[in-house]
């Protein structure tokens, strides 16, 4: 028999889940579910490395997790295909990281790419909180717990999954062959990278209040979509515009099907031709704007009514996690007995090591 093939992807629950999770992560992953080329799939509410940055604020993870929860489900994972579990409640997940930090150094860490940015952006400068510094060991021990072939993950991450895969070649060699070296899973489809907020901002997050929710209400929906950032030298309809760097159409690009012309918008037979059109002058920034919120409401209308559904009963939601709970702590202990045995401090279950030293004091 092969070597299983294991998915695990997360999300931080510090806030809903909107439309660049969605393209980013979401959408994938129901995809990845449904397929049926992986025999498990963990899925996980990273609420402890949310707590990394919000230590001082851990209400606003505790009311999230619901958030995300309800997000999922409305999307369409599915806790009988995947299980879905809050990364707290797994207390494995310390220890095996509390191991892992005696084999990577302060220097290496402070070189990870994407700790650097975070950092940045954080404005943590000088005073950095050691558990925020060391999340990619924390990730660490996500990853190899649950013994995960395959991590779902956009390009910003890869340095953050090339760390893993450090911490465990040199478990490997210290300690012999124990943990599973994952391999990363990019995007398919490059306009689903990073989708920019409405304001044409690079990112998306609720501080900039940018973002697109996937409970947001129709008229909401239609609001954020109105009021989007296109090109500012396109004043009036006759002058030419910019695709370059115009949020409408990147968004066109990430959610636009052939089919939808027909629907929505007949004169034009597909995205080039609209393009060019918009290119070249003659066509207002309404007219595509009423396009792309007629697909948008399309593709999430469906979500928005299953969580409507799945919000008449709140403490099924917890129960799902509950039980996702109870089955990751299950896998995760499954490894954590793997690593001690291979760290050799398992004392009591080591029947040889006892009656090794029982020899060696005398004891018949």
């Amino acid at each position: 028999m092969g070597k299983e093939k294991i998915i695990l992807t997360a999300d931080r629950p510090t806030g809903k889940l909107h439309i660049g999770h969605y393209v980013g992560s979401l959408k994938r992953r129901v995809e990845l579910q449904n397929s049926n080329l992986y025999d498990k799939i963990f899925i996980m509410i990273a609420d402890a490395q949310a707590l990394t940055d919000n230590a001082e604020n851990p209400e606003k993870v505790r009311q999230n997790i619901i958030e995300v929860a309800l997000d999922y489900l409305a999307c369409g994972i599915d806790p009988t295909k995947s299980t879905i579990f809050i990364q707290s409640q797994i207390p494995e997940l310390c220890e095996l990281a509390f191991y892992y930090m005696n084999l990577v150094t302060v220097s290496r860490l402070q070189r990870n790419p994407t700790v650097k940015t975070e950092i940045q952006m954080r404005n943590f400068a000088t005073s950095i909180p050691v558990g925020f510094f060391t999340y990619p060991i924390s990730q660490a021990s996500d990853i190899t717990a649950f013994k995960a072939t395959t991590v779902p993950v956009g390009e910003d991450q890869e340095p953050m999954l090339e760390q893993t895969r450090e911490i465990v070649r040199k478990f490997n060699a210290v300690y012999g062959e124990t943990l599973i070296e994952p391999e990363i899973l990019l995007p398919d489809n490059s306009a689903c990278l990073r989708l920019p907020g409405t304001d044409g901002k690079a990112k998306m997050s609720k501080s900039l209040n940018n973002c697109i929710y996937l409970s947001e209400s129709a008229d909401d929906l239609q609001k954020k979509i109105m009021g989007m950032f296109t090109d500012p030298g396109h004043l009036r309809v006759q002058d030419p515009g910019k695709i370059e760097g115009n949020t409408v159409f990147t968004y066109l690009d990430a959610f636009c099907k052939p089919e939808h012309f027909e629907k929505y918008l007949p004169d034009y037979p597909n995205l080039d031709e609209l393009k060019a059109h918009y290119q070249r002058g003659g066509l207002g920034d309404v007219k595509v704007k009423r396009f792309l919120n007629a697909i948008m409401q399309e593709e999430l209308e469906p979500i928005r009514s299953r969580r409507k559904e799945f919000e008449k009963d709140i403490p099924a939601i917890y129960n799902i996690l509950k039980k996702g709970s109870e089955v990751a702590r299950e896998a995760a202990a499954d490894t954590l007995s793997d690593v001690r045995k291979a760290m050799k401090i398992n004392y009591f279950d080591d029947d040889e090591l006892i009656a090794e030293q029982s020899k060696k004091f005398g004891q018949k």
